[in-house]
């Protein structure tokens, strides 16, 4: 049975550093081989950062832009807290109808 590699924990790039390392990769400065090998990151990252920096910028039209993308994950929090205000609404109504009883 072979040995599991530690997992490593989740790290978080901000968007000044991802901009970066796009910059380099579309400048030709440097390969996304490289950069990701030279600051210790994953291909798939790179190359999905590169992607939406494209839809970003409107040279790709196959994606969500950032704007979008953050606009729907704050409709979607809302959305989960407003079913849980109706769960709670709904078992409050019931606790009460049984209360009059």
């Amino acid at each position: 049975m072979g040995k599991k590699r530690p997992q490593r924990s989740r790290r978080v790039f901000t968007p000044e550093f991802k901009a970066e390392i796009v910059g380099m990769c579309q400048c030709g400065e440097r390969s996304v081989p490289q950069v990701v090998h030279d600051f210790e990151l994953t291909d798939s990252a790179v190359r999905k950062w590169i992607k939406q920096a494209g839809i970003d910028a409107g040279t790709r039209t196959d994606g969500r832009t950032s704007g979008e993308l953050d606009e729907l994950a704050a409709l979607k929090a809302e959305n989960r807290r407003l079913r849980e205000d109706v769960e709670i609404l709904k078992r409050a109504t019931a606790f009460f109808a049984n209360e009059t009883r």
